[in-house]
């Protein structure tokens, strides 16, 4: 064989285990990506590999990872996603985290849509220093029947 040969053949082999390894942890670390959850009217999560359930989800058409929170009272934003969202607000209200008290501004999203279900006129938070983009709190899934069975979070929309 010759070194061309050689060197072709390793790199095939890199490739397909590099390939092979990509798969597998991005099917583990974001199960619920937007293909995964599909487009009917119910929408069953997969917990991640820390126990929460995320998605990737449409806010206002655009696509962003979702923390699905039924402790949270509203769908709370992240001031850089505001700001890709083209959101501004002068409405402060005090408000309280898991980090404690904080300030937030409200909002109204036109949309989101999560699978095959899509809400409109969504009261939000625009939260400065929110680590996540989006936490989906129950100003989002007040609407919806929720329900925890063996590690999967089934949201179906309330008829």
């Amino acid at each position: 064989m010759s070194n061309l040969t050689k060197t072709a053949v390793w790199l095939v082999f890199w490739l397909a285990l590099g390939s092979s390894l990509y798969y597998f942890f991005e099917t583990k670390l974001n199960p619920n990506t937007l293909e995964k959850v599909g487009a009917g009217p119910e929408v069953k999560l997969k917990r991640d590999p820390n126990g929460q359930y995320r998605s990737e989800a449409l806010i206002n058409g655009f696509k962003t990872t979702v923390l699905v929170d039924t402790g949270a009272d509203n769908v709370s934003i992240s001031e850089n996603f505001a700001n890709r969202l083209g959101i501004r607000s002068h409405s402060a209200v005090r408000t309280q985290t898991a980090n404690g008290d904080t300030v937030g501004y409200l909002i109204r999203l036109d949309s989101i849509k999560l699978g095959g279900i899509e809400v409109t006129n969504v009261a939000a938070l625009i939260v400065p220093n929110l680590g996540a983009d989006v936490l989906l709190g129950m100003s989002f899934l007040n609407r919806m029947d929720v329900r925890l069975h063996q590690g999967t979070m089934t949201i179906r929309a309330d008829d």
